[in-house]
């Protein structure tokens, strides 16, 4: 059974001005933001302004300029934090990032509007076992 999509999920508050959020950058289908509980020294999310629920909600339904919008920001987010944070870090070695979406409860998605988590400032853990 597919839940419809919230207009009230914190994401939606956001776009719409509703809930303060530590803008980056953005553009005409897209808004990028610092994570408030961050899990790297870099932690952004960037999301699309329209009301897409998940990956595969927004591969389905946007629009091909809301695709190309969200994904150019995506990069530009990721290559501009990525930038900033080298040019204060004494460790030129911390260089790189990790881009994360979940979908579903059983992923880990919590707010059900899709969105990319961007991480990076930092060595992070293995997606896989070391074994």
């Amino acid at each position: 059974m597919t839940v419809p999509y919230d207009p009230d999920n914190i994401f939606a508050k956001i776009i719409k001005g509703l809930i303060p959020a530590n803008i980056i950058t953005k553009n005409a289908h897209a808004l990028a933001f610092h994570d408030i509980a961050p899990k790297a020294k870099i932690h952004a999310i960037v999301i699309p302004t329209g009301p897409y629920q998940n990956f595969s909600e927004f591969n389905s339904r946007a629009s091909q300029e809301e695709k190309n919008d969200f994904w150019n920001l995506v990069e530009e987010t990721a290559h501009l934090l990525e930038s900033h944070f080298l040019e204060k870090a004494e460790d030129k070695s911390q260089s790189g990032f990790r881009l994360i979406t979940n979908q579903g409860p059983n992923a880990g998605q919590e707010v059900e509007h899709f969105h990319v988590h961007i991480l990076g400032g930092q060595k992070l853990f293995p997606l896989h076992s070391e074994s």
